[in-house]
């Protein structure tokens, strides 16, 4: 949902920030590494009851996110190895806040809603995963209600009381489920278009033309 102007507005208001990182020497890698130990020690803040801490914490890890985009484009060092390890680290980031959660709901409450957490997170992973199969197959899957952004701005939000923090889980549940599904249906649409006519070089033009005319000439003989 952030994504497009939004995303395009923050990049540009933290491309100088990315440069002055560069400047003095880290690398995006060296972000990406930061932001997940960011999103571990969350875990353990919101397993331990520790809420405001969490919510701190929570918030430097997203800016993680904005930070190692910001630094790979000034250092004109983006690669395909670097963005692979921002997925994985991003999944792996996921895993362990909602894990984070599920402890704390284990400690504190009973009956099965530590398998809130597990849904939301495997809700989260099947976005993540639509993603990646479309884009391998050269279709759009971007979008939705809940990319990572607003999971982490959602959680934070839960974490302000003790009050709405299981309503706002299940609203979690319930957005990311409406966006994978509807990425799927947007993707599942796209797919079921035939696909363009492959377009001739322009040499297999030439070519062609030259032999049609070959052969029209050859059947006025």
């Amino acid at each position: 949902m952030f994504d497009g102007k939004f995303r395009q507005s923050v990049d540009a208001r933290m491309a100088p920030v990315g440069r002055g990182l560069v400047r003095i020497g880290l690398s995006a890698d060296v972000v990406t590494t930061s932001g997940l130990i960011f999103a571990c020690a969350t875990a353990f803040a919101i397993g331990a009851g520790f809420n405001w801490l969490a919510i701190v914490l929570l918030t430097l890890t997203g800016f993680h996110d904005l930070l190692d985009g910001a630094v790979a484009k000034a250092s004109q060092r983006t690669s395909q190895r670097g963005s692979f390890f921002d997925s994985v680290s991003d999944r792996v980031g996921d895993a362990v806040l909602m894990g984070g959660v599920a402890y704390y709901l284990t400690a504190h409450h009973h009956g099965q809603l530590v398998l809130l957490p597990f849904g939301i997170l495997a809700t989260t992973f099947l976005i993540s995963y639509e993603r990646s199969k479309a884009e391998s197959l050269g279709l759009a899957a971007k979008g939705g209600l809940m990319e990572r952004a607003e999971r982490l701005i959602l959680l934070g939000i839960g974490l302000a009381s003790y009050t709405i923090f299981i309503p706002v889980l299940w609203v979690m549940l319930g957005l990311t489920a409406m966006t994978a599904i509807g990425r799927f249906w947007r993707v599942w649409q796209v797919a079921a278009r035939p696909a363009p006519a492959p377009v001739p070089a322009p040499r297999v033009r030439q070519h062609t033309r030259r032999l049609r005319e070959g052969l029209s000439r050859a059947s006025r003989h």
